[in-house]
């Protein structure tokens, strides 16, 4: 065998080896593709999710596109659930970290919901990428069954009045942070979570 057919035949193995190892990570395919589904979500709009805009700015084949989700529906639900699966991770972390029971969810719920505006790792902007996937009733429901989930699931930590207002806060503090609406300096955000933490524990 001569040295072009060497080189040609180590390219074709360097080929086949990347195929299958690709092959053999459906799950981090699958996540690429709905990393940048959030990006073009939040970037430019619901609008701009297509398949073939996915598709393109992945790197992903439309056929392996199609392989995870079928429809640009099945694409945006599972880009929601995916949001809802790392949310609820970050507060399951928040909430093994705090000793006291009492208002654990809410501060919880309102530590992760302040953190999203400084969040780089949540493709982009998680809040903006949610708000605009409300904008569809399926995924409203599925917000709203969630929040009635939690509200059940710690109805004797988090049931108070201070509590819950607290949470009707915190939507507040995420609509202002996706708008821009109220900016403040760092210390005056710090007072004002430092006193609804305060609030959760009355």
């Amino acid at each position: 065998m001569n040295s072009i057919d060497k080189t040609v035949q180590t390219v074709s193995l360097c080929v086949m080896s990347i195929a299958h190892h690709r092959r053999k990570q459906p799950a981090l395919v699958r996540q690429q593709l709905l990393d940048v589904a959030a990006r073009l979500t939040s970037e430019q709009g619901m609008g701009a999710v297509t398949l073939d805009a996915v598709s393109g700015a992945s790197g992903v084949s439309k056929g392996g596109l199609l392989h995870h989700f079928p429809t640009k529906n099945a694409l945006l639900d599972a880009l929601f659930d995916d949001l809802l699966t790392r949310f609820d991770a970050d507060l399951d972390r928040r909430m093994r970290d705090d000793p006291m029971s009492h208002g654990r969810f809410t501060r919880a719920y309102l530590m992760a919901v302040a953190g999203l505006r400084d969040s780089p790792d949540e493709a982009g902007h998680w809040a903006q990428v949610t708000i605009a996937l409300l904008a569809e009733p399926r995924h409203r429901q599925r917000w709203n069954s969630w929040v009635q989930e939690r509200a059940d699931e710690y109805v004797g930590t988090d049931s108070s009045v201070n509590a819950q207002i607290i949470r009707f806060a915190a939507d507040g503090l995420w609509l202002a942070d996706m708008l821009g609406s109220h900016p403040t300096d760092n210390a005056a955000r710090d007072a004002l979570l430092a006193r609804m933490v305060e609030l959760t524990g009355k």
